[in-house]
């Protein structure tokens, strides 16, 4: 078993880190895959009204580890910055959300069936959305930092507020005790030490617990040109054969991997105590995969293809802008914030962003913009000529949705290769 990284990443700023060593295997080979310039954090949204300031912004730079071959961020912002008491993300308000983790709780039953007695933690537990699939067949316990998990203490899901690190497991163990299942969905790549966070987890997982992750993945990412996902909430963009390294080191196996459509893609990769359960072929299945379609030509395409994407993008809204035409952006989940920074959009291209009544990003300005955040009834009030798709990833979803409800214009997909659709 591979050695734990003895070194700390190198020392930056107050409130950034540099990555100069691989925050899984600690090596120093570490190679670029792309820039994509110096981006505001998203969620740190000014209210509509106020007059601009200055805001931070950090460089995005993806790295490649020669040595485990994880894909990782150049820099780590401080978590306090990212992820504030008043973030605004809650999981709940997303369909495709909802309809996987119900899923999730579906595939559990069938390969790893719970009792009443069973306990599921979900670090990272957001408004609970996903715990309230395991309330009937199991007990349950979410660990939030943000204000998202009042929400799930008001839906009657025991939360603990606070960080996922060993002081937050302590408590946890106290209040409920060990855990047969620990989720993590869309967090595993978030949190900084990652070596700690597993201890940490593995203190909290019985001896015959399973570890869940889902994590935004790195192949589709790779052949979908998703840039858009590329920001400092992320600080890993994992891959199968990185995640076996790490879990590995900690005397972990891989038992079970499952692509799911969230995020434009992501995986789902179950993990235990070596021995304690048998491995799917799926794992074996992953694996190859990834040997094949992540080489060093394929990131190399992968960086070009980025740049042509966001040219033909820009040519696709000029000839829109040079007839007068508006063009309504619609969704802004945090990678419609780098989206809209890397391409270089502002107010004048993209006249408002529309989210579903309800958000929390409603009355906000997009991170490094005044594109102002309004209720999507906007877009069947004015009737813009063009609304762009910035949840592109479920545009055959949203199209005829949006159609039905009575959107007439066009619609603009901005990736992979920008597009006009129509229903």
């Amino acid at each position: 078993m591979p050695s734990l990284p003895k070194k700390k990443l190198a020392a930056g700023t107050n409130s950034s880190v540099v990555v100069d060593r691989c925050q899984v295997c600690d090596s120093v080979d570490l190679e670029p895959v792309i820039f994509i310039g110096y981006l505001p954090p998203v969620n740190t949204m000014p209210t509509v009204g106020t007059r601009p300031a200055e805001q931070p912004a950090y460089p995005a730079e993806l790295l490649r580890c020669r040595h485990c071959q994880l894909v990782q961020l150049g820099l780590v912002v401080d978590p306090a910055i990212l992820f504030p008491p008043s973030y605004p993300y809650t999981s709940g308000t997303t369909k495709i959300l909802r309809e996987n983790f119900a899923e999730l709780a579906q595939e559990v039953a069938a390969l790893y069936p719970l009792k009443k007695t069973d306990l599921v933690v979900d670090i990272g537990s957001n408004d609970g959305t996903l715990l309230s699939n395991f309330v009937e067949p199991a007990r349950v316990y979410g660990i939030e930092p943000t204000n998202a998990g009042l929400l799930a203490q008001q839906r009657g899901i025991q939360t603990q507020i606070a960080f996922f690190n060993r002081a937050a497991v302590k408590k946890a163990e106290a209040e409920v005790g060990r855990a047969k299942i620990i989720t993590a969905t869309n967090v595993f790549a978030h949190i900084e030490d990652i070596h700690e966070v597993v201890d940490s987890l593995l203190e909290l997982l019985g001896d015959d617990g399973i570890f869940i992750s889902e994590s935004h993945y790195l192949l589709p990412l790779v052949e979908t040109l998703q840039y858009d996902t590329i920001y400092h909430e992320h600080l890993r963009y994992y891959s199968v054969t990185a995640l076996k390294y790490l879990l590995e080191m900690h005397g972990l196996e891989i038992i079970h991997t499952k692509r799911i459509p969230t995020h434009g893609g992501s995986v789902r990769v179950y993990a235990a105590r070596k021995g304690k359960y048998p491995v799917r072929d799926s794992v074996a299945t992953s694996l190859a995969t990834e040997a094949r379609e992540l080489t060093d030509a394929k990131l190399k395409a992968f960086r070009a293809g980025v740049v042509n994407s966001k040219i033909a993008l820009y040519a696709l809204l000029k000839d829109i802008k040079a007839k007068g035409q508006r063009v309504f952006g619609v969704g802004a989940p945090s990678r419609a914030s780098t989206l809209i920074n890397y391409v270089g959009l502002d107010d004048g291209i993209l006249d408002c962003v529309l989210e579903i009544k309800g958000s929390y990003k409603i009355g906000k300005y997009i991170p490094g913009t005044t594109i102002p955040v309004v209720d999507e009834a906007r877009l069947f009030e004015d009737q813009p000529e063009y609304a762009m798709l910035l949840s592109w990833h479920i545009a055959d979803e949203l199209i005829p949705k949006l159609a039905a409800r009575g959107y007439k214009g066009k619609f603009i997909i901005p990736l992979p290769v920008p597009r006009i659709a129509t229903v």
